[in-house]
């Protein structure tokens, strides 16, 4: 098409019924007039999106063998190959050694929350028809997938189904500015809203203006009627920060989801709600702080050198001799005895006669 003034025209055209169509989506939420053209977009492009996903191994194979074809004629090019190979099939390995960790981990949470879940897989990232945070999962109606289901994985709350396909779903993420979810705090059942604010922190709304909170303290989902599109007790985060309660009559506090957004594999599509309310089970448990260890050291005291007593240790040659430790061995074994005690009998003896030498 030559740049001429009637292309132009019909590019701003476009353009402006492009954001039309854009803002007339957002406002309409979920009752949004182009949804239905939404649902036939996922028709069209979900089974596009698995056959990529699919084929991007075989697809990665092929380039790596062409690359890698030719004649070698020395043994360090056969060497390098048989090198990338390896390389290649342990990144695999890998791979499927991280899947299979993050589905044993949501299964563990499905079971102690006793969601009937449908395992899927992250096809895709992002729409086509917004700026939103979401991505596409490779199940849809045909695996009995519906509109607002709950998803999770090992870790916790992902998002809610928005849009779904014969064969793909569209799951808006927790992270999204336009996701809101009730939730409930662990142990004190406080009530709130948690509003997605991108790659930040999750605020949350308290109802209750002067409910206690401290960084630490988690939550979960409170449910929603019907359960869709939440179930409840599915863990959503942990209090990072809180703001200064102003006398008003909500509260809010930051929470840090979780679940990583950016590193999503694996997923649950929550098919069947619990039959009662999980509460705080699902929860991972705290790590129990580790034992201090205390130790102690007594110092022993060489010969010769003094006690913390301060008297000074007995010597070889002072117990030879039969001394107490610390005498003196030139002071006489009887120190109550008065040296001059035989001399004053003595005195004592000689008194009568003296008495009768004086007598008339």
């Amino acid at each position: 098409m030559r740049d001429t003034r009637e292309s132009r025209l019909l590019l701003v055209l476009l353009i402006a019924i492009a954001f039309a169509l854009i803002t007339v989506d957002i406002r309409g939420g979920q009752e949004s007039p182009v949804d239905g053209a939404r649902q036939a977009a996922a028709a069209v492009f979900g089974p596009v999106e698995n056959g990529v996903a699919a084929a991007v191994d075989p697809i990665g194979n092929a380039i790596g063998a062409v690359r890698d074809s030719g004649e070698r004629h020395t043994r360090i090019a056969a060497l390098e190959k048989e090198n990338a190979e390896l390389k290649a099939r342990l990144g695999s390995d890998d791979r499927n050694g991280n899947r299979l960790r993050e589905l044993d981990a949501m299964l563990k949470t499905a079971g102690a929350g006793q969601y009937g879940i449908k395992g899927a897989q992250v096809i895709a990232i992002g729409a086509a028809q917004g700026f939103s945070w979401t991505v596409t999962v490779d199940v849809g109606a045909r695996d009995g997938i519906t509109r607002d289901m709950t998803v999770l994985n090992g870790s916790g709350l992902v998002g809610r189904v928005t849009t779904v396909g014969p064969s793909t779903s569209t799951v808006l993420l927790a992270n999204d500015p336009d996701f809101t979810v009730g939730t409930r705090m662990e142990k004190s059942d406080e009530l709130g809203f948690a509003t997605g604010q991108g790659d930040r922190p999750l605020l949350v709304q308290l109802l209750n203006g002067k409910a206690k909170v401290k960084a630490g303290d988690r939550l979960v989902t409170f449910g929603s009627r019907a359960d869709k599109p939440f179930v409840p007790g599915v863990p959503v985060g942990e209090v990072v920060r809180v703001d200064p309660a102003g006398g008003g009559l909500t509260r809010n506090v930051y929470v840090r989801p979780y679940v990583g957004f950016t590193k999503l594999d694996i997923v649950g599509v929550v098919v069947q709600a619990p039959r009662s309310d999980p509460r705080d089970t699902v929860l991972p448990q705290k790590p129990k702080p580790a034992p201090t260890v205390t130790v102690t050291v007594t110092p022993t005291p060489a010969d010769g050198q003094r006690d913390p007593g301060g008297q000074q240790n007995a010597q070889p040659q002072d117990q030879a001799q039969g001394l107490k430790p610390g005498q003196n061995p030139q002071a006489p074994q009887n120190q109550n005895q008065n040296p001059q005690a035989p001399q004053n009998q003595n005195q004592n003896q000689q008194a009568p006669q003296d008495q009768g030498d004086a007598t008339p």
